[in-house]
């Protein structure tokens, strides 16, 4: 598992605390169930980030705290990471064709109508808007790297996807 989160002095084991914490409530069992239902609903070998502010716990637009203005405001930006999962988005649902998708959402829902349902399925488990981007892996990296954007890698992409 990859961590780049803003406070650098925390690992991989922190930053999953982090999470669990502020987007479940603290409940763990939650977490793994989210999980499950990713690894379950996403075409084999798919890796998943997680990014935003559920990782830094300082939202970018405005800086402050994940869900600042209530319980179930803050969003969880899920990145899906590999090539099948990529062919889920309907043409012209890209920001770079083949590389980088725009976000499922429910404001545009049906960029993705496929996975849609398990979007929809992991917001009524996490009680919070969920979004999923597909992304490459050069793209997360450089997201990082270039933009400041960190991440926590919670399934690892495998050949498959």
């Amino acid at each position: 598992m990859m961590t780049k989160p803003e406070d650098k002095d925390l690992n991989t084991a922190q930053v999953e605390e982090r999470i669990v914490r502020l987007a479940f409530d603290g409940d763990p069992l939650r977490y793994r169930e989210f999980l499950a239902k990713l690894r379950a609903g996403l075409p084999e070998g798919t890796g998943v980030a997680l990014r935003g502010s559920v990782v830094t716990n300082k939202r970018w637009k405005d800086g402050k705290e994940f869900d600042a203005d209530g319980r179930g405001t803050s969003d969880l930006d899920v990145t899906l990471v590999g090539d099948k999962v990529m062919e889920f988005w309907n043409e012209g649902s890209y920001y770079i064709p083949g590389l980088h998708t725009k976000p499922l959402c429910d404001e545009d829902a049906r960029i993705a109508p496929g996975l849609n349902p398990l979007r929809e399925e992991l917001q009524k488990l996490a009680a919070r808007p969920v979004n999923f981007q597909a992304t490459s892996n050069v793209i997360l990296y450089a997201r990082d790297v270039l933009f400041d954007e960190p991440y926590c890698m919670v399934i690892e992409a495998q050949k498959a996807s």
